[in-house]
């Protein structure tokens, strides 16, 4: 029988391994992480992230060929192919801080196998990692292997939050990169059988292991860009009167172009677009290739424009400050279908606003109260290290409070901000949410999700992303 272990049990370890658990019986998985709580949580019927459709293959295969544990030395020691799915933080000091990837984890996880390594393995990234890491974990391998071979392979994950498992079900592409040698083509066509379980031949792409590494930071930065393209092009529109969504569709109807990541928004977050995109910026410098990291810097400078152009827009329409007044955010995680906060614009949102000293009432209904008031409190790029090196919150803050019902937020508020486009606020009752405000009532809509024109009609002041602005707006400042 086939052993895998993945080492770190996070968002990507989790999923994909209980999905090649239920598409390879054959195969057994063993996911190891040292944190015991996760590990308890995923051997719990609470699973530690949400994720839809997770839960069930999960339990599927559970204590089958489905395995939770912290004994991590064991089932490296007795793994064929190691997956490796650590973190990879943005480094907050030293040489290349605030862009290089922090590969710490990575180092000691490779030092590890090594360590307990017996026999010959196939060791696979699953982390985003930075072009060239293969290489460094190569040698920390070949120079404490003791006689054992070790191949090392490029696997990079391409999925979305709140679609993960339909990804993983039927992915666009696998991409699988390693040595052009005899061994690394062999260690190739190994982990090419496990997916072609399920995922047709033609859609396992195979490279070499630097194309597969840079594959992966190409695609997030291209994605990242094309939102930061629309929310630049829905400042315009709301500058001239035409409509973000109305300009959205009819580009994205050009078949060279397509439809899809062009939905205006206040911004993009997750875990890997801004880390992706800076750790991009620092190879490109690396390389003596500054016009290209400016070029790739300014998709993150659109990004955090958008986020400070909507806290504007709120406090402007305001009567210039929301000192005192209670804004209801609803939402938190970075997009719906997901309880990951990592980089939502929610976070810089919120701190817009209390920076002019507002009371805000949050609610999100996969995101603890514990997880907002962290975020609110922590310092850029801490979110990416593990709990236990992360700065507790101050949970006596009074000008947050996080609320489990949108009716609850907004009873009494000024504002209503939608920062997450879940489909619970496209069918609140907003008479009821109207009736219960302060007036002159204000809806800023980050997500583009509620329909304008009713809502005007309730009696709302409306700001919706890159739409015809309400004459209320006009003539007020877009930026400060």
């Amino acid at each position: 029988m086939v052993k895998i272990c993945c080492i770190g049990a996070g968002y990507v370890g989790g999923p994909t391994m209980a999905v090649i658990a239920l598409k390879c019986p054959s195969i057994e998985v063993a996911v190891v992480d040292i944190s015991k709580s996760r590990i308890a949580a995923w051997n719990s019927d609470q699973l530690p992230i949400y994720e839809p459709g997770l839960d069930g293959v999960v339990k599927q295969c559970r204590g089958k060929n489905l395995f939770f544990s912290t004994d991590v030395e064991k089932h490296v020691y007795e793994a064929d192919i190691v997956f490796v799915s650590v973190n990879t933080p943005t480094k907050t000091r030293g040489l290349g801080a605030g862009k290089a990837a922090d590969l710490t984890y990575w180092e000691s996880a490779a030092r590890m196998i090594a360590d307990v390594s017996k026999s010959d393995k196939i060791v696979v990234e699953k982390s985003t990692v930075p072009v060239k890491t293969a290489e460094a974990i190569e040698k920390i391998l070949t120079h404490n292997a003791k006689g054992i071979k070790f191949q090392i392979l490029s696997n990079p994950e391409f999925l979305a939050e709140g679609t993960a498992i339909q990804d993983l079900f039927n992915p666009d592409r696998v991409l699988i990169g390693g040595r052009e040698t005899p061994e690394g083509q062999k260690a190739i066509q190994t982990l090419k059988n496990v997916y072609a379980h399920w995922v047709p031949e033609e859609r396992i792409l195979t490279t070499n292991l630097w194309s597969a590494e840079l594959s992966k930071l190409a695609a997030n930065a291209f994605l990242a860009q094309r939102i930061s393209s629309v929310n630049a092009m829905s400042a315009l529109c709301e500058a001239t009167g035409a409509n973000v969504t109305q300009v959205s569709y009819a580009v994205g109807t050009d078949t060279r172009i397509g439809p899809k990541f062009l939905n205006a928004s206040v911004g993009f977050g997750g875990s890997c677009f801004q880390k992706d995109i800076l750790n991009l910026v620092y190879i490109c410098e690396c390389n003596g290739l500054p016009e290209v990291a400016e070029y790739w810097k300014q998709v993150i400078k659109i990004n955090d424009y958008q986020k400070s152009r909507f806290v504007n827009r709120v406090v402007s329409s305001m009567f210039n400050t929301v000192a005192t007044k209670k804004i209801a955010i609803l939402g938190f995680a970075f997009k719906k279908d997901t309880g990951d906060t990592r980089e939502t614009p929610a976070i810089d949102v919120c701190k817009g606003l209390l920076g002019d000293k507002a009371r805000l009432s949050i609610y999100d209904p996969q995101v603890t109260e514990d997880q907002i008031q962290r975020d609110l409190w922590m310092n850029k790029f801490d979110w990416d290290h593990p709990i236990h090196l992360q700065p507790t919150s101050p949970t006596t803050e009074k000008k947050v409070s996080v609320v489990w019902d949108a009716y609850e937020a907004t009873k009494d508020a000024d504002g209503v901000c939608i920062l997450t486009e879940w489909d619970e606020f496209k069918t609140l009752d907003y008479q009821k949410v109207y009736d219960n405000m302060r007036k002159p009532a204000f809806v800023f809509d980050g997500r583009n999700i509620v329909n304008v024109e009713k809502l005007r009609e309730i009696g709302f002041i409306v700001y919706s992303i890159g739409k015809p602005l309400d004459p209320w707006l006009k003539d007020m400042p877009a930026v400060a």
